[in-house]
């Protein structure tokens, strides 16, 4: 390069997975002129199923006409505003105004980045939860903002301890993200929990963004932080269709909360696309009126997925929770007797490198997700019960045959 990067760029790493997916990728090239067969890749959380049969239908009909294929409103279009605040109104109980308390976004993952470019200026505190999403902390880092871990443990839950929040010097912390159900613990929020953080953002006057695409996963009750009286002076919420109706590659999100702060959102947001295409935002439309039935067929199939995971961890020894959320199960490996001191790897990626390497099998270690997720791994549920079957044989087999 004939220049440097600009200097926010030091402070981050290219995304894990996709590291790990160009790493797959060669290994897998390797095995094929080995006359093996490929990894089986139980890493990202990318579900495999098939949207909402109307919201297909409706993309094939819509993509055809003519005049879709222009630039669309920054806002999104009123009637996917009108779907998402049915959506919130019927599930969350939460009343939102279309108008003006909803943001479309692509997928809720830009939402970390543009939401931090519209809050956090150079040196303003931000909450960030460990084990969590990585982005939290790259977008953080990306603004220059000033990063503040908070402690999730297993011990409490995977909840904040609000003993330790407030021991913490919070001068000058403008923002915390929170995710419930959890990702990657699976922790599922409570309406307890809800009204503490938001009582805890009051407080301290700080902003509370919740990331929000689990809910619907594994999870009978899913909840809202927005429903809480007073929630949306001090908070926001981000949603997506991504895992909720297996519209991942869609790119289909939303931010959600008061007028003022989705204005200030918009700022940012409108600087940095042209809308999203049309046909995506009518078929987005059928999704989200999606009854109960979906959902409950959407969940025996990760139900079914969960219960050949859960064999996969009682092989490597791992203990689980069966009551937690979301597209992964995740847990925390026995102590290896002798690695102290051996090897500079954490327990999860010590576990992770002999499965992929021994039984072609990859699970993501947990210390990608920070230092409270070292003894962890996490499996995906985003691959059908044969292939999982496939990778419980793969490892009872190499368990067998190899020192651990």
């Amino acid at each position: 390069m004939i220049i440097d990067p600009a200097n926010r760029t030091l402070s981050v790493k290219e995304y894990y997975f996709s590291i790990k997916n160009r790493e797959i990728a060669r290994l897998n090239a390797e095995r094929a002129a080995a006359g093996l067969d490929p990894i089986i890749n139980l890493g990202i959380g990318s579900p495999d199923g098939t949207p909402p049969r109307e919201a297909l239908d409706t993309l094939a009909s819509q993509a055809v006409k003519d005049g879709v294929h222009g630039y669309q409103s920054y806002t999104g279009i009123p009637e996917l505003r009108q779907a998402f605040a049915g959506w919130y109104d019927r599930y969350y109980g939460v009343k939102l105004d279309p108008a003006c308390e909803i943001q479309p976004l692509t997928g809720s993952k830009e939402g970390i980045l543009i939401a931090s470019l519209t809050f956090l200026n150079p040196g303003d505190g931000v909450l960030v939860p460990d084990p969590g999403y990585p982005t939290y902390t790259s977008a953080s880092r990306m603004v220059e903002a000033r990063l503040l871990k908070y402690d999730l443990l297993e011990k409490n839950g995977w909840y904040p301890d609000f003993d330790a929040l407030e021991s913490m010097d919070l001068s000058g912390v403008k923002l915390m993200w929170t995710n419930y159900p959890g990702m990657p613990t699976g922790a599922k929020a409570t309406p307890e929990l809800y009204q503490r953080l938001v009582d805890f953002a009051r407080k301290h006057k700080i902003l509370i963004i919740n990331d929000n695409p689990y809910s619907f996963i594994r999870n009978e009750k899913p909840l809202s932080i927005l429903a809480v009286p007073g929630a949306k002076e001090c908070c926001l919420e981000m949603n997506s269709l991504s895992k909720a109706h297996n519209m991942a590659g869609w790119r289909l999100g939303m931010m959600a909360g008061d007028a003022a702060y989705i204005k200030e959102i918009l700022k940012v947001k409108s600087q940095m696309d042209s809308g999203i295409f049309r046909p995506l935002q009518l078929a987005a439309v059928e999704a989200l009126g999606a009854g109960p039935e979906w959902f409950r067929s959407l969940n025996a199939e990760y139900y079914r997925r969960a219960a050949v995971a859960y064999r996969i961890m009682d092989t490597l020894g791992a203990r689980y929770d069966q009551d937690a959320a979301g597209l992964f199960v995740w847990g925390r490996l026995p102590e290896m007797p002798g690695q102290a001191g051996h090897d500079a790897r954490t327990p999860g990626e010590v576990m992770s490198d002999r499965l992929l390497k021994l039984a072609g099998v990859f699970i993501t270690p947990g210390f990608i997700f920070g230092k409270n997720g070292e003894q962890y791994i996490r499996i995906s549920l985003c691959a059908p019960v044969p292939v999982l079957e496939r990778a419980l044989e793969k490892i009872q087999r190499e368990m067998q045959v190899i020192d651990w």
